[in-house]
């Protein structure tokens, strides 16, 4: 077996002052990118963050507003009016949320059931908004909250304390003006003490008793609304005089017969 001494066993001598040739690798290796994967997006749960304790006077003030207008604008489709429900208006992120006290959408369908309130579905967040007034949410409400309705574009927003202790008047409302920015209703004072403010948004006054307690009034008819105490009365009247009424034609009905008993024995 013979052995290649020449320094140059694969081939012919290279010429001289010939240019160096850079090594070529012994494996060349063609550079890949990663498959891109398709990952679906992440699901996003808006859940219905609950309703918190509240005092009689705070529940009352609620309700009576809610059904007030509920029963106002019960002839209307497109009209929602909520109480306590959560309310998100950015896609995508459940950790900013408001539960206004009470709040009117005018579009929306009031027959559509809901758990939450997604503004991106809804088409808007709310037209009026009702905070009423408590020991844990007065300071935030005048401030921070009220800063959020009025970028959210809430036309209204109005405040109210039932019991006197958070607010120094114990209505205020706030109208979004022509630049978008809030600026506060007058109230008026009637002769009777009660003082009012004009809600353009519901066609409704917001009036204060003497008491304190929040009532609307119907500048149209002259009459307030019947809040939830005063419809179960309303209706309990109407189921005594339906009574009363059966009763009177049951007895009539008993005089009749009677009469033709007697002509009959003549």
């Amino acid at each position: 077996m013979s052995v290649l001494t020449s320094p140059h066993p694969a081939g012919p001598k290279p010429k001289e002052n010939a240019m160096p040739t850079a090594p070529r690798p012994v494996h060349a290796r063609k550079l890949l990118r990663p498959a891109v994967v398709a990952r679906p997006a992440p699901v996003v749960e808006y859940p219905d963050r609950g309703v918190e304790a509240m005092t009689p006077e705070h529940w009352n003030a609620e309700v009576d507003c809610t059904q007030s207008l509920r029963s106002r604008f019960a002839h209307r489709d497109d009209v929602y009016v909520g109480s306590e429900l959560t309310m998100y208006w950015l896609e995508g992120d459940n950790e900013r949320w408001l539960q206004p006290d009470v709040f009117v959408a005018f579009g929306p369908s009031r027959d559509t059931k809901r758990t939450v309130w997604k503004t991106w579905e809804e088409g808007k967040f709310a037209d009026f908004v009702l905070e009423v007034a408590s020991r844990g949410t007065h300071r935030r409400d005048l401030t921070e909250t009220h800063a959020l309705y009025e970028s959210l574009g809430v036309t209204e927003y109005w405040q109210h304390d039932p019991t006197g202790k958070y607010l120094p008047p114990r209505l205020l409302g706030h109208r979004l003006n022509k630049t978008g920015a809030y600026e506060p209703m007058p109230l008026e004072r009637r002769p009777d003490g009660t003082r009012r403010g004009e809600s353009q948004v519901l066609s409704l006054h917001l009036c204060l008793d003497n008491a304190g307690r929040l009532r609307l009034h119907d500048p149209a008819t002259g009459k307030f609304l019947a809040t939830y105490e005063e419809k179960d009365c309303l209706l309990a009247e109407k189921d005594r005089l339906i009574a009363e009424e059966r009763r009177a034609r049951q007895a009539a009905q008993a005089e009749i017969e009677e009469l033709k008993r007697r002509l009959a024995r003549q």
